[in-house]
C-alpha cells in the first residue's frame, strides 16, 4: 500500500502562486499525478509525470501556468501552480500507480491507484 501525502494548499488572490507537495511512501517507477475536484464537478486530471521521467501532461486550462516537478531523493512530487485564477479552487489530490514504462501512464482516475487526502487550494478575484 502506497502512502500519499499532500501539503501547501491554502488562499490566495487571483494572480498568486501556490506550490503543492506530495511525499509519496514508495516512489520507484511510477506514474505521479494531480487530480483536482471542484464542488459539484467530477475529478479531473491536472498534471502527470513519471517518477525520474519527468512531466507526461498537462490539461489545457493548466498549460503554461502550472508546473509539475519531483524530487527523487525526497520522494516528492511538486505541483507548482503560478497565475492561479478563481476557475483553479478546488481540492487538490495526489495519485500515484505503479508502472515498468513511462508509455503506460494514463490521464484518467481510473487510470491510478493510490490516493492521497487531498488539500484545498481556493482563489480568491
Amino acid at each position: 500500500q502506497v502512502q500519499l501525502v499532500e501539503s501547501g494548499g491554502g488562499s490566495v488572490q487571483a494572480g498568486g502562486s501556490l506550490r503543492l507537495s506530495c511525499a509519496a511512501s514508495e516512489y520507484s517507477r511510477s506514474c505521479m499525478g494531480w487530480f483536482r475536484q471542484a464542488p459539484g464537478k467530477e475529478r479531473e486530471g491536472v498534471a502527470v509525470s513519471y517518477t525520474g521521467g519527468g512531466s507526461i501532461y498537462y490539461a489545457d486550462s493548466v498549460k503554461g501556468r502550472f508546473t509539475i516537478s519531483q524530487d527523487n531523493a525526497k520522494n516528492t512530487v511538486y505541483l507548482q501552480m503560478n497565475s492561479l485564477k478563481p476557475e483553479d479552487t478546488a481540492m487538490y489530490y495526489c495519485a500515484s500507480v505503479r508502472k515498468l514504462f513511462r508509455t503506460q501512464c494514463g490521464t484518467d482516475v481510473s487510470d491510478f491507484r493510490y490516493w492521497g487526502q487531498g488539500t484545498q487550494v481556493t482563489v480568491s478575484s
